[in-house]
Formats: structure tokens, sequence, C-alpha cells
């Protein structure tokens, strides 16, 4: 039986690949689990080095709310690259994948990727320049692993963290559909 929740079709459940989390099978939640596949038995991710479903709490003035990051890994106790994904154009989810690469943690986040489930786009996080394209350009663990080794942590002003919350509050909280339920307006 299919049910409809706003504007996802529940096919029913399956387990998070990653987490073991039983979650809603919806047509989106295949793709993301298409990406910790080829994350976790094609590019050499452990489970322990993927975070899903990262909370990230944004504010724009008094205006707040929660949003939840597709994944995020992390390599030596550092985060390394941010995946969001979303439906459709990849190019409207670069700007606000960059902003919460900036606010995930107290520095930028060196990698971020922006995936449809059938494309992708790698990105500099701190350039936001694109630097590879395809699914096939997401690193492997080794790969991430050298490019983490060559630049440092880069620490955010508070200015900056500013600026970086209200963008992805108007991209994903403003923006968004009134029956996502994967934000929580606060």
């Amino acid at each position: 039986m299919h049910i409809m929740n706003g504007h996802h079709l529940i096919l029913g459940e399956i387990s998070d690949l990653v987490s073991g989390q039983v979650v809603e099978d919806t047509l989106d939640e295949r793709y993301r689990q298409q990406v910790a596949h080829r994350l976790i038995h094609q590019l050499g991710y452990a489970k322990k080095d993927i975070g899903v479903r990262v909370p990230l709490h944004v504010s724009a003035g008094e205006r707040s709310a929660r949003l939840y990051i597709d994944f995020v890994i992390r390599l030596a106790d550092r985060a390394a690259m941010l995946i969001k994904y979303g439906p459709g154009s990849l190019v409207t989810r670069r700007r606000s994948a960059l902003a919460a690469s900036r606010l995930v943690d107290p520095y930028q986040i060196p990698v971020v990727v922006v995936t449809n489930g059938v494309g992708a786009e790698v990105l500099d996080g701190e350039t936001g320049d694109i630097i590879a394209q395809g699914l096939d350009g997401i690193p492997a663990k080794d790969e991430l692993i050298q490019q983490m080794a060559l630049r440092g942590p880069a620490l955010l002003t508070g200015e900056r963290k500013a600026m970086e919350n209200r963008i992805i509050y108007a991209f994903e909280v403003d923006d968004s559909c009134p029956c996502d339920d994967t934000i929580c307006r606060l």
C-alpha cells in the first residue's frame, strides 16, 4: 500500500544502510541509499566515517530552524566532506550546500557534494568551484585523506557564519514547501 505524506509517496519502510535505523521508503530515500551504498562499497568509507541526517540549527534574525544534512564524512575527527541530496537541478543546491559546509563545524568543510542521485557536482568548500562532476567524481576515502593533508582547517569568523546562516535559511527554510517535514521551524 502506498501512502502520501505531504508531497512524498511513502512506499513502506527500509533500513538505512549506514545507521541501521528504519526510515520511510520514499523515492528520495532510495537515492540517498544509493549514495550511501557507493560511499561504502565503492569508495572505501567505513560506516563509522559517515554521519547521516546530521542536524543543523540555522537562524536569520529572530527566526530559526533545524535542518538535516544528508551525509557528513568525518576522517581523523574532522569533517572532510558534506553531501547534500536534493531532487532536480544541481545548480540550485550549490549555494545552500556551501553554506551548510560552513556551519556544521567551526571550520570550513573542504569538499562539498550536491547530488540528485543521478548526477553530482563536487565543489571546493572554500571557493565553491566545481572540481569534479558526476557520481564518479566523488572522492574515494584515500583521495579525501590526501586532499585533507594538503590543507589545514580554515576557521570562519562570526560575521561569516551569520551570513551563511541567512543564506541557508533563505534557500532551505523560506523557500521550502509547507509540507516539507524535514525542516523544523523553531
